[in-house]
């Protein structure tokens, strides 16, 4: 939220009256009391496990991996992803001290060791920058003698995009993750 859009809401909660703060307050408190995290997965939710890794529709063949909820968030959204979820929360940073045990990396693999035969892929699904990519390194490395597929989101142009506004990474990354059509 821009500060533009909190000035809109604070300006229309003091106008509104205390009826509506005071409504706000409480579906804040609610919210803080009923939402929590998956025990499985590690996403938020109001229910554990949370309704991704209760269906049993789901594939739990496949774990994607993700930095945080919101990243869960935009998956479900793009549709066509019927395995679960790892929700790291975080990326190995060296520079701001954060390290593997300071996310939810343990877990992870011992996801993977339990669900041994029965996982057979990881996708990571880190953001394509600095930290994302020094944490999907690390996984990989940590993941391969499991005996577990670990595969990357592609990256590159997205649908619709101009050549000539593309960066230099992008266009490099499109052409390593070229594909046979």
């Amino acid at each position: 939220m821009g500060p533009k859009t909190a000035q809109r809401l604070a300006l229309h909660l003091v106008v509104s009256g205390k009826s509506s703060i005071n409504r706000l307050i409480s579906s804040l408190e609610e919210a803080r009391d009923q939402i929590g995290y998956c025990s499985i997965c590690g996403n938020l939710t109001d229910t554990d496990p949370c309704i991704i890794c209760a269906d049993s529709k789901r594939d739990k063949s496949v774990i994607c991996v993700v930095g945080y909820p919101k990243d869960v968030l935009a998956i479900e959204r793009a549709g066509g992803y019927q395995g679960v979820y790892h929700v790291l929360h975080g990326y190995i940073e060296p520079l701001k001290g954060v390290g593997p045990d300071d996310i939810r990396v343990k877990e992870l693999l011992g996801r993977v060791k339990e669900g041994k035969g029965e996982i057979k892929e990881v996708i990571l699904a880190t953001n394509p920058d600095i930290d994302g990519e020094t944490t999907a390194l690390y996984l990989a490395r940590a993941l391969k003698p499991l005996g577990v597929r670990v595969t990357r989101l592609a990256r590159g142009l997205p649908f619709g995009a101009d050549l000539d506004y593309a960066d230099e990474v992008t266009l490099a990354k499109s052409l390593e993750g070229r594909r046979e059509m």
